[in-house]
């Protein structure tokens, strides 16, 4: 964001010019609406004489430790809820060429089952810790760390999403869709728009913030 149009909307909000007005002029002076709404976002919206300013994200490491366990434990879970699921659909749908033993399939959910016992109260203890920071103080939704990892997140889950997509049709193309191979396909999507929507939904509610 240019520093001049973040001295001019201090210097028209000294004016007494609306937001509004402001932000029309800017738009017709060429300017992005995303640089317009960060300009006004500078300057809290409460009645004083001279333009308040927000306080500005920082970044700190006791934040940027608390969302490296949130997203890994996010991680750990849903890799290893799909995994289970995987091998309970391997096991209910066996392929003829599949020469895995039941040892190792035990082997494989009992690990599942261990990530998921461990990551997943990690995750909702975490989560919950971090939505009551929210909601004590907003400002933390502009936290860096938060907005990175999102991001990273939704990067991630949107690949999944069209690499099930491709894989999809890969094998509808080529005749080759077994009920084995639909309900992997089905647990991808599912996994993967479930997390993809939520945090594109927080991402959305920080921008109305």
């Amino acid at each position: 964001m240019s520093v001049g149009l973040v001295e001019f909307t201090r210097a028209a909000l000294e004016k007494g010019i609306g937001r509004e007005e402001i932000a029309d002029t800017l738009k017709r002076a060429g300017w992005a609406e995303h640089d317009i709404k960060a300009a006004l976002n500078a300057f809290a919206d409460v009645a004083f004489p001279i333009p308040v300013p927000r306080p500005k994200p920082y970044l700190s490491a006791r934040e940027v430790f608390i969302y490296l366990i949130l997203f890994a434990a996010l991680y750990g879970t849903a890799f290893s809820i799909g995994s289970l699921l995987f091998e309970l659909i391997n096991r209910s749908f066996p392929d003829p060429l599949w020469q895995n033993s039941i040892q190792a399939s035990n082997n494989n959910i009992r690990w599942d089952m261990a990530w998921i016992i461990v990551a997943f109260p990690l995750f909702m203890l975490t989560f919950r810790s971090v939505n009551h920071a929210i909601r004590t103080d907003l400002t933390k939704r502009a936290s860096r760390p938060r907005k990175w990892l999102t991001y990273l997140t939704l990067f991630v889950a949107g690949a999944f999403l069209i690499g099930d997509a491709a894989t999809l049709i890969y094998n509808l193309l080529g005749g080759e869709l077994t009920i084995r191979f639909v309900l992997k396909v089905a647990t991808i999507a599912v996994m993967a728009g479930g997390i993809f929507t939520f945090f594109l939904s927080e991402m959305r509610r920080d921008e109305t913030v």
